[in-house]
Formats: C-alpha cells, sequence, structure tokens
C-alpha cells in the first residue's frame, strides 16, 4: 500500500488517484479480456459488425441445448448411408487365377495307356496350369478350351464354363479354379493405419472395421481418428469411436472402395481469467462443461467473476443475411444449482469457454501500477533522511 506520509499534501494526490481509478480510461489497462457487463452491453450494439443472443444457462435453457444437439447429431449422414445389398466378388481384368482340371482315362492333357495296348488306366489324373492373369478385355485363354470371358463372373462359374468346353472332348472332365491374386476385388486403407495399403476382399464378407484391423489398426485413438469413406463418388466422415462391430455403420465392403483414417482430435479452448488458459483436447468420448472448467483448474480466484462463465459456439447453419444471431450461453457458478447443469451440458469440437474478469480488477490494476511508479521515490526519500 502507497504511504504518501513524507510528501506535503497528500491528500489532494490520494484523491486524485482514487478518481482516475473509477474513470472509464481504466478499460485501456492490460486484460485478459472484457468483463461480463461489456459482453453484455455489446451483444446488440449496432455499432458492430457482429451481433450476438446471450442466453442464461437454467434448466430449460439446458434442455432446449441438448434438443438442438442431439437434432444435429441426427441430421448428420453416417456410413450407414452408403450401405448396399451383400456383394458378391466377382473377377476382373488384372486377377490371377490358378487353375487345375481332373480328368478320368484317356485324357487331354495327362499322359495315358491307349485303350487298345491294354494299359488303360481308369483313375483320374489332373493337370495344373500356370497361372493365369485376366486380360483388360476380361479374358483369360486355356489350351482345347478357347477364349472364355471371366469378368463379372465367380470362379465356380468360370469352372462350369471349362467343364462344358472340355465335355465333349473328355471324359468327365473337372475344372477347380481359385484366385492366387485378387486385383479387382480390392480396397484402399490409407491415412492414419500402421500398415496402408491395398487389401484383398475375401469370400468371408469383409467390413470396415475388419479392414482397419488388418491394416494394423488406428494410429491415434479411435476417440481422435476420423474414418474418411468413399465409395462411387460419395464420401462420408465418421469417428472411428462411434462405428460399433457388425453395425449399420461398420459396412460391408466392395470392390475400389477407400477407406482413408484421419488423426482429427477434438478440443475446447479457454479463455480470460481461468487457473489456466489453453486449448484442451477431449481425449474421451465426451465431455461435459463441468469436467471441461476442471481440466482448467477453473476461474482463477485472485481474477475472475465466477457469475459470468460464457460459452461461445460457432453454429454454421446460422445464416445471418436472414437476421439470425449466434448464441453465448452464460453460466453463474455462484448459483449451486449450476453445478449440476454444467454436468448436463455436452461440450462440442471448438467451443470456446471464456471466464470473464471481475470488475474490480482494473481498479487494483491501476493503484498496483501507481504503487509501482511511486515506491522507488518513496524509498529513496525514506533512505535519505
Amino acid at each position: 500500500m502507497l504511504n504518501f506520509a513524507g510528501f506535503p499534501n497528500s491528500k489532494p494526490l490520494i484523491l486524485s488517484l482514487m478518481a482516475a481509478a473509477a474513470l472509464p480510461g481504466c478499460a485501456t489497462l492490460p486484460s485478459s479480456g472484457p468483463t461480463s457487463a461489456q459482453i453484455v452491453s455489446r451483444a446488440n450494439d449496432k455499432s458492430k459488425e457482429f451481433r450476438f443472443n446471450i442466453v442464461s444457462l437454467d434448466s430449460r435453457a439446458v434442455e432446449t441445448l441438448n434438443q438442438a444437439q442431439n437434432t444435429r447429431i441426427a441430421s448428420v449422414k453416417t456410413l450407414s448411408a452408403l450401405a448396399r445389398p451383400l456383394h458378391i466378388s466377382v473377377l476382373g481384368p488384372g486377377d490371377v487365377l490358378s487353375i487345375n482340371i481332373y480328368e478320368v482315362g484317356v485324357s487331354l492333357f495327362s499322359r495315358t495307356g491307349s485303350a487298345g495296348t491294354g494299359n488303360f488306366d481308369t483313375s483320374a489324373h489332373g493337370e495344373k496350369f500356370p497361372e493365369i492373369t485376366v486380360d483388360q478385355s476380361g479374358n483369360i485363354s486355356l489350351p482345347f478350351i478357347g477364349v472364355l470371358t471371366v469378368a463379372g463372373s465367380t470362379p465356380a462359374q468360370v469352372e462350369t464354363m471349362i467343364n462344358r468346353r472340355l465335355s465333349t472332348q473328355s471324359q468327365t472332365p473337372q475344372s477347380m479354379v481359385t484366385i492366387a491374386r485378387n486385383i479387382a476385388n480390392t480396397v484402399m486403407v490409407a491415412g492414419n493405419v500402421n500398415r496402408p495399403g491395398r487389401y484383398d476382399l475375401t469370400y468371408n464378407s469383409v467390413r470396415i472395421l475388419d479392414a482397419i484391423a488388418i491394416a494394423g489398426g488406428a494410429t491415434a485413438s479411435s476417440e481422435d481418428t476420423l474414418i474418411r469413406f468413399e465409395r462411387d463418388g460419395s464420401t462420408i466422415e465418421q469417428r472411428l469411436d462411434t462405428v460399433r462391430s457388425s453395425s449399420k455403420d461398420d459396412l460391408l465392403l466392395e470392390p475400389d472402395d477407400h477407406i482413408e483414417l484421419v488423426k482429427r482430435p477434438r478440443s475446447f479452448t479457454v479463455f480470460g481469467a481461468a487457473g489456466r488458459v489453453s486449448q484442451v483436447s477431449f481425449d474421451t468420448g465426451g465431455v461435459t462443461l463441468a469436467e471441461a472448467l476442471a481440466r482448467v483448474q477453473g476461474p482463477s480466484d485472485a481474477t475472475a467473476n465466477p457469475a459470468a462463465v460464457f460459452i461461445f459456439r460457432y453454429d454454421d447453419t446460422i445464416d445471418p443475411a436472414s437476421g439470425e444471431k449466434p448464441v453465448i450461453y452464460r453460466l453463474n457458478m455462484l448459483e449451486p444449482a449450476s453445478y449440476f447443469l454444467a454436468q448436463r451440458v455436452a461440450m462440442q469440437d471448438k467451443d470456446v469457454i471464456y471466464i470473464a474478469n471481475a470488475a474490480a480488477n482494473q481498479p487494483s490494476k491501476l493503484i498496483s501500477i501507481i504503487n509501482q511508479i511511486f515506491s522507488p521515490i518513496i524509498t529513496a526519500r525514506a533512505i535519505t533522511r
């Protein structure tokens, strides 16, 4: 505290300092942000570019806020919007086939005795062809069989084609067709996975979560990871932690589907007279307003106005041209009921919490500055006495 005992006529000086402390000019002193009164006064200031509404959080307001949030969530398309009936994987250009043909008796592909030698062999004989690649036209070519169009067919259907072509040339031919390397029936898994790449679709109905697991899983937590799924030019994004195994959103994959995992942590930001000004990651599936305030040590005892905790929430559906205004939600933490309300308010990604400064801060700062100016003078005067 200042000591003006050594100054003559100190009473006028003291009165002048007290008057200065009450002047509006104190607002130019260092501050972490506006006071509650300044925010309220600017809400409908027509001279400002941005105007807004202030809503105090009571039971009714919290209920309305949560209903609006649930409606918004329900309106967002999820991966299930791209669902289709069960797809049967078929062959396509680039697929590599392994083909075996089995015959009985005199055969086209195996060396056996002729019927006139008495060494007629009635056992089955097999012939394995070198791996055959389906060409760009969707065809393959086999000896004694000719060209077969196999694109769009299953391996079982190709077996039927081969058996039919050989039936007039061989005795009871039986073929086995398997896929050695599948190019047409693949999906791409990219982004923040441990093993990105192109993966084959088996005939066991691979789903999105299956493909992510095959690719080694996400490199970040599921809460911080976004699935960006593309099918036939349509793209939908959804949080990985919201996709449950075998649910409607865990889609059965089709050829050429593209899965990209993107690390995108959700966070909120805290400004003003908080215990800790910072950007804070959710880290969990959901965060309430009470939890958010606790993570930054709540309002500062020394500088905050606990009756003026504001949530600035950006809403991209608002059309300023139509007269709509964004809403700032206000929580009065001096009211005991507010702690129950804070547990019911869910934070959204990129919310901004602002804790207003107490109105008494500015005069006290001015006095502190004056004290810093005059203290050396008073100390020097005392030493020289």
